[in-house]
């Protein structure tokens, strides 16, 4: 029955729930990273970020005021203080050794020997009290809290002006938008020529464009390097452009090629009856029609130019003004590894602008991708 006209295949809910988990795959991680880009460092590392709305309990380790804030009264010095300095929180309960750090209520004090007390107040204000003046290091206090949701801009505003982030994004769209538009220039002709032009080793030609899909990008880095080096265009913009566009050209050809040849013949046939040129059949009739395969690969060759690291590496210095967003985020990674605030905040903005470019232009996605598929 499932041959039926009119009646559905059993597989159409397979590829519903299918598309649905591929869907939530992609989704889900990057909510969590644009939610974690927003909590502070003690959050992130207490709870996930899908809790972040509700309460967390954090264990904090607080050494008290320094000795020179102490205080006389009467015969008893006194250091006073809060545990959540700028924030708040509700202390769930203290302790004065890391081997119990949960053994005394907010309120109660706790004597630490030598005549020293201390004591927690249930909103954070910690009183120490001695019979002596302290001197040197002052005690730390073990404190579990109930914190409530909080979520800041610190975390950006420190990535897009102290860690060079800004400078990298620049440097980033300084590299991705040339390395974009010229294959798609050169890809445009060579794809009509292919496609509507008759001339000897056609055919020789795209065997060589679809061989050229499967050979590995790596099989030509040092060779060409060496060729950029020669040329005196090694480690310059002029470089990466080139090493980008040459690295794309195969599948823009072929992905224009097949679409161009998709294209209805009698509109070409009546644009050269009426005396138009090649050159005008192409600018004027093609290149419009042709606007989906064109978007479909201005998105694919985008995302792997904005994502690159290794060709980024190869062809560009390391330096403040040539340094993009991939190769910056490796550094934090290393320098920066345990704040994981600041390297959610800057994934998020290295993701920002692909994904402005994905949405805006992915209805033309599918319609390049089926490029030549169906006559």
């Amino acid at each position: 029955m499932d041959n039926i006209a009119g009646t559905k295949s059993s597989l159409v809910w397979a590829v519903h729930l299918a598309t649905a988990a591929l869907v939530l795959l992609w989704v889900l991680p990057t909510i969590g990273l644009l939610v974690s880009s927003f909590r502070d460092r003690d959050q992130i590392t207490t709870s996930g970020w899908w809790k972040s709305l509700f309460p967390s309990e954090q264990n904090i380790v607080y050494r008290a005021g320094a000795a020179d804030s102490q205080t006389q009264e009467g015969t008893t010095w006194v250091i006073a203080g809060n545990v959540f300095e700028a924030g708040n929180g509700q202390v769930k309960a203290f302790g004065i050794t890391s081997k119990a750090p949960t053994e005394f209520a907010p309120g109660t004090v706790a004597d630490m020997g030598e005549g020293v007390s201390a004591t927690v107040a249930e909103n954070g204000d910690y009183r120490l009290t001695s019979t002596a003046q302290f001197e040197g290091r002052s005690p730390r206090l073990f404190v579990t809290s109930i914190t409530p949701p909080r979520f800041t801009l610190d975390n950006y505003d420190r990535v897009l002006f102290a860690e060079g982030i800004g400078r990298a994004f620049i440097n980033t769209m300084t590299v991705t938008i040339p390395a974009t538009i010229i294959p798609i220039l050169i890809a445009a002709f060579a794809a009509f020529a292919l496609a509507w032009m008759e001339f000897p080793g056609r055919a020789l030609l795209i065997a060589t464009i679809v061989g050229l899909l499967v050979v590995p990008l790596q099989l030509s880095l040092i060779p060409l390097l060496k060729l950029h080096n020669s040329l005196g265009i090694g480690k310059e913009y002029v470089g990466i452009w080139l090493a980008h566009s040459g690295f794309g050209l195969p599948l823009a050809i072929y992905l224009l090629r097949n679409y161009m040849v998709g294209l209805p013949r009698e509109i070409i046939e009546s644009a050269r009856v009426d005396g138009a040129t090649d050159f005008q059949i192409f600018l004027k009739i093609i290149l419009p029609l042709s606007f989906p395969a064109l978007a479909s690969f201005a998105i694919f060759q985008f995302l792997w130019t904005w994502n690159d690291l290794l060709v980024a590496t190869v062809f560009l210095g390391n330096s403040a003004d040539q340094l993009v967003m991939t190769g910056l985020l490796r550094e934090l990674m290393g320098s920066k590894g345990g704040e994981w605030e600041i390297l959610a905040a800057s994934a998020f903005v290295s993701i920002a602008v692909p994904l402005l470019v994905f949405f805006a232009m992915q209805k033309y996605l599918v319609r390049g991708l089926l490029a030549g598929s169906v006559k």
